[in-house]
């Protein structure tokens, strides 16, 4: 088998060392859009209308930043083509596609949340929030289309369509499904995220709406991990278990699923001066946010390995949060002054189960129900070359306190270089499963009234592609919580006294070296106190080689090369399936991971196809690293799948 994948490297690269002898005349750039350039004989044979540019079809967010439909082929697109549809440098997967993601930098100001957050974290990577949604407006209806292969018997697609019934009227529809049954036993994986939007404004431009809905199910059957003799086996690779499906696991009876649904409204009204360049006067409006979420997990006869329980059979925990946040606001906006915005929120928030527990260590609600309201600003504004952006929200009466501040101050010196400074204090409670859990199992049942979470962080930001990215936070966190097993072994929810630091540096510049290119991505880690409660890696690494060209007359957009991944041992988090959370454990360092993936990437017209030999390493060495302790890490696989753009 190991030779057979390596003549079907030899064969993909023989052709690349061979066209890269072959002189090429006027050939255009190597990145950005060259690809899609036609010669003017192909142009004049086109009939019809000239087609709408590219940049014309705009992407918005729930924040108003604008991009464009970008059908370039680049490496960081290769970077993007996974589950979750981003650059996961930062995250270290399981072995099934739409598992879960073990956490190697962590970034503690991220989100703006006054109150706690629903559990299941290690469920929520693929759980598409408010800022996961986009709008959008385009002069013809916008396809695309997503699929890539998985491991056994399954497949995952995304498929969008977008159309604007008049200049002022946009809807969307999209569907991201995934099944995948994994290499290992009872380890199944199947998903769906359903989102539709719809954005309008009226003639006059003085009437802005914008709506979406959402529905998801993240299911995972859940395995436990390898026993101890399981683990022996695949740490020795021995040969005999290089089929996964012959190594046992804890349990084959138990699944976790995440559901949610969320409705969302958000629509103003502007007096005075609509004009779009420089908009002047007073606007009033309002959001709706209603949210409901449920965790589930089912085991069908209870396990040991999570104590004693309730019912020694259909173990079923169930967890629900039902939320309601409406906010007002008024906005004056100015060329001068910039914009400012007064706002008031009301949230209704309601947890819990269906039981109350009377238990020997103490009574244990089976809701928490409450309201909150908050008041804040903003402002924007544009000083003299410097762009300045401030929010603040005040949780002002009701059942939780809470604040955050965020600051940002941004200069662009030239347009290939840009630079910024962001500050964010956050105060809030806990996320809801560290303050009320339920379950079958004995030891999974907690009410507790830990302090609020207080988060200090100062980021900075450099942009020179030219040169060199920079990204560098350091970040303080007082009264962290965390989940770790206890005295007897068994996973809860702490609350650390102390202070956490916490700083990273992430670097990262491209070379090019004619038709061969280099990409670095490279990022320092500390934790400088609290070593105890946050396990990081100190050195992450990920570093492309490739060669790039047209092909076939460029007919044909082409890049192929090796990505290497690594990062330094670590005492890596452990992952419990009743919480679907991760916990610190520090009893052992694990081998950080080095592995290379050959890739096969290619452009023609709107199609990018990926093609992907995942983890040479594997193949030629054997595995035996982890994701978490007990849960293995991925084997070599070969994938391949597409990203298609239609512009009808």
């Amino acid at each position: 088998m190991k030779q057979k994948i390596l003549i079907i490297i030899v064969l993909f690269l023989l052709p690349v060392v061979t066209f890269g002898q072959i002189e090429r005349t006027n050939r255009p750039a190597l990145r950005g859009m060259g690809a899609e350039q036609q010669e003017p004989s192909q142009r004049k044979k086109e009939a019809g209308p000239e087609p709408a540019p590219v940049s014309e079809y705009k992407i918005i967010s729930v924040d108003n930043d604008t991009t464009f439909v970008d059908t370039s082929l680049t490496i960081h697109k290769d970077y993007k083509f996974n589950y979750l549809r981003k650059d996961n440098f930062e995250l270290l997967p399981f072995s099934n596609v739409g598992q879960t993601y073990n956490k190697l930098v962590y970034d503690f100001t991220e989100g703006d949340h006054l109150l706690p957050q629903f559990g299941a974290r290690a469920r929520h990577y693929n759980f598409m929030e408010v800022d996961d949604i986009y709008y959008y407006h385009v002069p013809t209806p916008f396809t695309e289309l997503y699929f890539k292969t998985v491991f056994e018997q399954g497949q995952t697609l995304d498929s969008f369509f977008t159309i604007n019934t008049s200049e002022d009227l946009n809807f969307s529809i999209a569907y991201k499904g995934l099944r995948s049954l994994g290499k290992y036993q009872h380890m199944l994986v199947s998903t769906g995220n359903f989102r539709t939007t719809v954005s309008y404004n009226t003639p006059n431009d003085r009437y802005h709406l914008r709506t979406h809905f959402v529905s998801q199910d993240l299911m995972n059957e859940e395995n436990g991990g390898l026993t101890a003799r399981s683990l022996e086996n695949y740490i020795s690779k021995d040969p005999e278990f290089d089929d996964r499906s012959r190594l046992d696991v804890m349990f084959e009876d138990a699944e976790s699923t995440l559901y949610g649904k969320r409705f969302y409204l958000e629509h103003s009204f502007r007096f005075g001066n609509v004009d779009t360049e420089n908009p002047t006067g007073f606007s009033i409006g309002h959001k709706l946010n209603y949210t409901y979420k449920k965790f589930e997990f089912r085991q069908a006869t209870a396990n040991d390995l999570f104590g004693p329980s309730f019912e020694e059979v259909g173990i079923h925990d169930e967890t629900r949060l039902e939320s309601v946040y409406n906010e007002g606001f008024l906005e004056y906006t100015s060329e001068a002054l910039g914009q400012l915005r007064f706002k008031s929120g009301f949230t209704h928030y309601n947890y819990g189960y269906e039981t109350v527990l009377d238990l020997e260590s103490g009574f244990i609600e089976n809701r928490l129900i409450g309201d909150v309201l908050s008041a804040g600003a903003s402002y924007s504004n544009n000083l003299g070359g410097f762009e300045l952006v401030a929010d603040g929200m005040l949780n002002i009466a009701g059942d939780m306190d809470g604040y955050d501040l965020e600051g940002q101050l941004s200069y662009a010196l030239s347009d290939e270089l840009w630079a910024a400074v962001a500050v964010d204090v956050n105060d809030r409670a806990p996320n809801w499963n560290f303050l009320l859990y339920q379950s079958d199992y004995k030891n999974y049942n907690w009410q507790n009234d830990f302090s609020n979470v207080n988060t200090q962080g100062v980021k900075l930001q450099l942009l020179a592609p030219n040169w060199v990215n920079v990204e560098a936070a350091y970040t303080r966190v007082g009264n962290y919580t965390y989940f770790a097993a206890d005295a007897m072994g068994f996973v809860k929810p702490f609350q650390d006294g102390g202070q956490l630091n916490y700083g990273k540096v992430k670097v990262a510049r491209d070379f090019d070296f004619g038709k061969f290119a280099l990409a670095n991505t490279l990022l320092f880690q500390k934790v400088f106190e609290g070593e105890d409660v946050l396990n990081v890696p100190s050195f992450i690494t990920r570093n492309s080689f490739y060669y790039q060209d047209h092909w076939f007359k460029k007919a044909l957009y082409l890049q192929t090369g090796f990505t290497a991944n690594y990062f330094h041992n670590y005492e890596m988090n452990a992952y419990d399936p009743v919480l679907a959370e991760f916990y610190v454990q520090n009893d052992r360092e694990f081998e950080g991971l080095r592995s290379v993936d050959f890739f096969f990437n290619g452009k023609i017209r709107q199609a990018r196809i990926f093609f992907k030999l995942e983890r040479l390493d594997a193949l030629l060495l054997g595995n035996n690293n982890f994701a978490a302790p007990s849960y293995p890490y991925r084997d070599f696989a070969v994938r391949f799948g597409l990203v298609w753009n239609f512009f009808m």
